[in-house]
């Protein structure tokens, strides 16, 4: 698969509807750019620092892996620097800076400094404008992708988020339950419960 195609894959979501291995072989892909990254390229250490944790409050860590562990925002500077053009990448950074002006104004400090129930009263702010946003676009009658909030900085981090999350190993393991190496093959693969209930020959 051709770099372009992997990144262009990721940027609509379209990956999450991949079968397990085909998915599998785009995470590692996907790995070893972010691995030959030594550096953020279009976020500053500020900008990462924000993006790491708002990814970090949409996934936190719990008994299996958030979203700082599989490396979502160093994933999302890469989306930054590959994928997105001019406008889009500008409207992803102006919306880091809104996020900081709002914690600004409620706070006075800026996002990453705020206390964790700060810093879910500014993202629980951002869902509900998004939620306003989304229900304008299906009252104003729009469909298919117009209907998408694609401009709204909280849904692009959003999807960013969970297309980074669940194309990790990590994650697609833990949260998908897909195995990387099946032990054997089995052609008509069904729960435990299903074969049990199944009628012996």
């Amino acid at each position: 698969m051709q770099r372009r195609d992997v990144l262009r894959l990721l940027a609509s979501g379209a990956a999450l509807q991949l079968a397990p291995h085909k998915l599998f072989a785009l995470t590692r892909e996907v790995r070893a750019l972010i691995d030959e990254q030594s550096s953020p390229r279009t976020l500053s250490p500020h900008q990462l620092a924000t993006v790491r944790t708002m990814a970090e409050l949409i996934i936190p860590k719990t008994d299996t892996p958030g979203a700082t562990d599989v490396k979502t925002a160093e994933f999302i500077d890469l989306m930054l620097t590959e994928w997105f053009d001019d406008a889009e990448r500008s409207r992803f950074l102006g919306g880091i800076s809104d996020v900081d002006a709002r914690a600004q104004t409620l706070f006075a400090k800026n996002f990453i400094e705020c206390l964790l129930p700060q810093q879910s009263q500014v993202l629980t702010d951002l869902g509900t404008s998004l939620a306003v946003e989304s229900q304008q676009g299906r009252g104003q009658g729009l469909t298919g992708r117009n209907a998408r909030p694609a401009h709204n900085f909280y849904a692009m981090l959003r999807q960013l988020t969970l297309t980074a999350y669940y194309t990790s190993e990590a994650g697609a393991t833990s949260e998908l339950h897909f195995e990387i190496i099946p032990g054997t093959y089995e052609g008509c693969s069904q729960p435990s419960s299903a074969k049990e209930a199944s009628p012996q020959k």
